[in-house]
């Protein structure tokens, strides 16, 4: 017993003479505590899926009339989201495809992705908390007013086994957006231009089809619903491609972007177009086209800065 007590004395010393009380004292409470770490839930998520996180904005229609968002469709705060879109797709690379329409953003992650050792709750709340930020930061390049108060958004994760499902799921989100979209652009017709309160055009619209809601849009204000800008009826869609100027340049010598989209990926076609996307992931090519859309010519500048800077 006399010797434990001078051990356990002349250890004391030695830490308090060489700096090591407080380091002593730091093991000790870590190893009397650190049994609280058990009580976490392992939320690793299941191998060779793909992981769908879609974001959700919350009370978004309160948050649209605050800041007089133009109706049915506001392309600027529309480009705002798609601008918060990209910013999450440059930090995550194991990102194939991410999908948006009106409040609402899906990001696909590649099946085989380690990110954050497939943790769900990981993946979520930095996914979720970077496009919230990336929306409030990139607010005074796209809209013309004071931003009163911060947006909120909400998310979830949703796992697909097969391709199939994947793609369904995506044909049901753009789906949604045709569906929405003709209903708003009728709706807002008839209050905005034939007068009628907001309660007569539900009740003007109430039991109608798509042909029904097409047909009064030609019919009284002269509008060919599929005229309409494609991001309105499609949504827009951002996959990473290599930018060239003609179809006949090396993909390689491309600049690396984040291409936004508005085709339709229900149709065979748009997968045969895009076969990076359930493959071997690697960037296909993409012709810039005559009139750059502002989203990408901001990126193809930022990246020729960037190579400007390192040369230098």
């Amino acid at each position: 017993m006399q010797f434990y007590a001078l051990k356990s004395t002349v250890l004391k010393v030695l830490c308090s003479r060489i700096n090591l009380a407080p380091i002593c004292k730091r093991n000790m409470a870590c190893s009397r505590y650190e049994y609280v770490k058990s009580y976490e839930l392992d939320d690793r998520i299941l191998p060779n899926v793909w992981i769908v996180i879609r974001i959700d904005g919350k009370k978004f229609h309160k948050f649209s009339n605050a800041h007089k968002f133009e109706k049915p469709n506001d392309i600027n705060a529309l480009n705002l989201m798609n601008a918060a879109g990209i910013a999450v797709m440059k930090e995550f690379r194991d990102i194939v495809l991410a999908y948006g329409q009106s409040d609402e953003y899906s990001f696909v992650f590649r099946k085989d992705t380690t990110a954050y050792k497939r943790r769900a709750s990981k993946l979520l709340t930095y996914v979720t908390s970077l496009f919230s930020s990336s929306y409030v930061m990139s607010w005074p390049q796209w809209m013309d007013r004071q931003l009163s108060y911060a947006p909120c958004f909400d998310g979830r994760i949703v796992l697909y086994p097969t391709d199939e499902n994947l793609r369904d799921y995506l044909s049901w989100r753009q789906a949604d957006v045709h569906v929405n979209n003709l209903y708003n652009t009728a709706f807002w017709k008839l209050v905005l231009q034939s007068g009628l309160t907001n309660q007569q055009a539900e009740e003007r619209l109430r039991g109608t089809f798509s042909a029904d809601k097409n047909e009064l849009l030609f019919q009284e204000f002269g509008i060919n619903y599929n005229s309409l800008p494609p991001m309105f009826r499609k949504g827009t869609i951002l996959l990473r491609k290599r930018v060239v100027q003609s179809e006949g340049d090396d993909q390689e010598k491309g600049s690396q972007a984040i291409v936004p989209m508005h085709d339709d990926l229900i149709r065979e076609q748009f997968w045969r177009e895009h076969t990076e996307i359930l493959s071997k992931y690697v960037p296909g090519k993409y012709v810039s086209p005559s009139v750059v859309p502002r989203l990408l010519k901001m990126q193809l500048s930022e990246e020729s800065q960037l190579v400007k800077a390192t040369m230098s």
